[in-house]
């Protein structure tokens, strides 16, 4: 069940008003009415994978339990590592079997091995990636002391599922998450209403902006070696708003409709085509994994490498920074292969990790920005092509993701780098709605680049008639300009 079709704009109202006015009575009333509700959510694409959804969650919902009740170190490593064993195990099997056999079967090919490992072909369960990390944080957050394990397992269970965030996050944690769903949540109009906004807000970025750009994109990059290096450098930019509008349109939707139900999720987007430099586009893009991968990757890595190395330098390098490298890079490759088992996801993933690399090595005061500060006019300037250089690596990285592999990868960027860059680009494919929605986008979020989302006007500095007039033109906007349904694309990961 897609957020933007007819089907989710009948059951969110049902949902709603159940229950408010039917199970309210008290927390456990709630919570099993959402576990049900999202069942039916998750179960309208195919019910059958449910059964997995309760392996993870019954299996780090017992693991929490049995920490909660063994003081033996070495037993309680052993019952965690066997809750991240079968987390790991099943997301392995699900979605990367056939890609590690189909690797091993080239490499054995190649040295003159006839033996083949035989594939499966998997279908890969919906929001799998997503469940498995939350489950995850759970048990470890357990074992550290973060959090008392739960007892209420219908909580738990609706705190895993719940339907807004279920199929691409945000990736949520226990400590902030699931104590919401210990207590009885009361209605709150305030909250609502921004929630409503919210989704209003995402529903315009995937359904105008999102799905209008898919055309353009997908006929580009289909037809990549019959295009100049200008119209290939269009579509990477449109793809980069596209991905963006696409999944940053669905955490809106996702947390507005929380809110309808008096949930908090954390936010998963912070207007990050704006940033100055790879490293602040990280901490603004897709921040439920970001932070996931800092907090249980990158941060444990670091203190482990740090016991390790019984120096102050190596090679003449500090090792704070070689451990920083080390971490980062090996950080970025996972987070390459959590989206997917494509070389092109990994090489995506190291890309980053590279562009990472030189902020290790950067000096906290640049002479460069001592004398920028004295002309006060050089800041917008200097701002404007630090965000454009950003958006433009960026772009070029997207360019691997979106491409189906390699190869095709390598031939686009170097398809770019010719001289037709500098010849006109194709508009045929662009239709002035793509401009037009791209052109909303970029106004609302500079000016809300400060506020949650492009539709909160919380403070009550806008005049009534000014809000009400924004959510008349942006509904209509919808209706009319909106492209092409397309699935999300984060739903694939």
């Amino acid at each position: 069940m897609q957020f933007d079709t007819l089907i989710f704009a009948l059951f969110l109202p049902a949902v709603f008003l159940l229950y408010w006015f039917v199970f309210k009575r008290d927390a456990q009333w709630q919570n099993i009415f959402l576990l049900f509700a999202s069942c039916v959510f998750y179960g309208w694409w195919d019910w059958r994978f449910l059964l997995l959804v309760a392996i993870n969650s019954g299996g780090d919902y017992t693991a929490g339990r049995l920490l909660g009740n063994i003081v033996g170190a070495r037993t309680r490593k052993l019952i965690l590592f066997a809750s991240i064993f079968l987390n790991l195990a099943i997301l392995g099997f699900f979605k990367y079997f056939d890609f590690f056999a189909g690797s091993l079967n080239i490499l054995l090919a190649s040295v003159g091995i006839s033996f083949q490992v035989h594939t499966l072909n998997l279908f890969l369960p919906l929001a799998i990636s997503y469940y498995t990390l939350q489950t995850m944080s759970y048990t470890i957050d357990v074992s550290r002391g973060k959090i008392k394990p739960v007892e209420d397992f219908v909580a738990f269970f609706a705190y895993i599922t719940f339907f807004p965030k279920l199929l691409s996050g945000p990736i949520e944690r226990a400590t902030t998450c699931l104590p919401q769903f210990l207590k009885k949540r009361e209605f709150d109009y305030d909250k609502a209403a921004d929630g409503l906004r919210q989704i209003l807000w995402g529903l315009f970025k995937k359904m105008v902006v999102a799905d209008s750009c898919a055309v353009p994109v997908n006929a580009i990059f289909a037809e990549q070696g019959y295009s100049n290096g200008s119209t290939l450098l269009l579509g990477g930019v449109l793809f980069a708003v596209q991905i963006y509008a696409d999944f940053s349109g669905y955490s809106d939707i996702a947390i507005g409709t929380a809110r309808l139900f008096g949930i908090d999720l954390m936010r998963n987007f912070a207007n990050p085509y704006f940033s100055k430099n790879i490293a602040e586009f990280w901490q603004r893009w897709h921040i439920s994994l970001s932070t996931w991968l800092r907090d249980y990757l990158f941060l444990p890595m670091s203190y482990s490498l740090a016991r390790k190395f019984n120096r102050e330098s190596y090679l003449g390098i500090r090792v704070d920074r070689i451990i920083g490298i080390i971490a980062t890079n090996f950080t970025f490759l996972i987070c390459g292969l959590w989206h997917g088992a494509n070389l092109t996801y990994v090489v995506w993933g190291m890309m980053h990790g590279l562009m990472l690399t030189p902020q290790i090595f950067k000096k906290k005061k640049l002479k460069l920005k001592t004398r920028l500060n004295r002309y006060s006019w050089w800041h917008p300037a200097f701002d404007f092509i630090k965000i454009s250089t950003t958006f433009l690596l960026v772009v070029l990285a997207w360019i691997i993701f979106r491409a189906e592999n390699i190869s095709a990868a390598i031939s686009y960027l170097r398809e770019i780098f010719t001289w037709t860059l500098f010849d006109t680009p194709s508009l045929l494919l662009i239709k002035k709605k793509v401009p037009l929605g791209i052109t909303i986008l970029v106004i609302v979020e500079w000016l809300q680049r400060n506020r949650q989302h492009g539709m909160d006007f919380s403070g009550g500095n806008i005049p009534q008639p000014v809000r009400w007039t924004a959510y008349v033109l942006l509904t209509v906007a919808t209706i009319i300009f909106s492209g092409s349904p397309q699935k999300f694309i984060y739903f694939k990961f």
